[in-house]
């Protein structure tokens, strides 16, 4: 913690990251609840992720958010690891302990649990999930899916890429993207970045159906192809804000101790302009 009257600094690195939400999110938090903090975005080039981990302490930052392409990076930077990201080997929140150590978290998969839970959708024993990718977003989603009892297939462009993030969910199968049938799943989520520039989906959306749920990870544009298929099928479906937002509170409780002003967040987040690339 910093001397009562400062203002303490929590930041996001990245690269590119000048189009982050987290700036907005976060300082909406704050100011929402009246804390003395501030949050910034740093662009860290690739391979300088671990460095700027290690400079925490020494900038006396109260917490640091971490995106692509340094999550893999900043694990091995960190002190100590959550459960979570010792299973993931990647981490996108890290903490500075009472005790001045680096504690490495992964809060996507359980803010996208709260995320669908927010749209009526309660995944356990018995849901059969679909997670489209295999990348970092794929795998967090995929292992909280697991840890929270339901049946996980991932579906990836490469079989080996698909084999590995289904290994972190015991029981969970791997196929490939092209022989895929997504409308046998009570939920299924893309976990790639098709649809951010217009890309049709990664599978056949004419495929799903009206008792599914459907979620794309993309959270610009707000309504990706594949979400508008859905829609006009009569399927339920969000978008990846939600999940934005989760991640984000579940960080802002870990640095502060406070609860998360999750409607201000919430705001800020829809506030922000779409800008042509994605950033955390």
């Amino acid at each position: 913690m910093t001397p009562l009257g400062s203002t303490c600094v929590a930041a996001v690195i990245g690269d590119p990251i000048r189009h982050s939400r987290s700036p907005a999110i976060h300082n909406a938090a704050f100011a929402a609840t009246g804390l003395d903090w501030v949050f910034v975005a740093f662009e860290v080039p690739a391979g300088q992720g671990g460095a700027a981990v290690k400079a925490v302490r020494a900038l006396g930052l109260g917490g640091l958010s971490v995106t692509m392409p340094h999550k893999q990076e900043a694990a091995w930077a960190c002190d100590e690891l959550t459960d979570d990201a010792t299973a993931l080997r990647a981490v996108n929140t890290v903490v500075v302990t009472e005790r001045g150590r680096l504690l490495g978290a992964s809060t996507d998969g359980e803010g996208f649990l709260r995320a669908v839970r927010d749209e009526g959708v309660d995944v356990g024993d018995g849901t059969s999930a679909l997670v489209l990718g295999a990348g970092g977003a794929a795998r967090a989603i995929s292992h909280a899916l697991g840890r929270a009892g339901a049946h996980v297939t991932v579906a990836a462009r490469r079989k080996d890429a698909a084999e590995s993030a289904a290994g972190l969910v015991r029981g969970a199968g791997a196929v490939l993207l092209d022989t895929c049938d997504p409308g046998g799943f009570d939920l299924v989520v893309n976990a790639t970045p098709l649809g951010m520039r217009g890309e049709e989906p990664p599978i056949d959306a004419n495929r799903l159906n009206p008792s599914q749920f459907v979620v794309d990870t993309v959270y610009h544009p707000i309504e990706t192809p594949l979400l508008a298929t859905a829609r006009a099928r009569g399927v339920r479906c969000t978008n990846g804000l939600g999940m934005l937002v989760h991640q984000a509170a579940l960080a802002f409780e870990m640095w502060t101790g406070v609860d998360a002003p999750l409607d201000a967040m919430r705001a800020a987040a829809a506030d922000v302009p779409e800008p042509e690339t994605r950033a955390r």
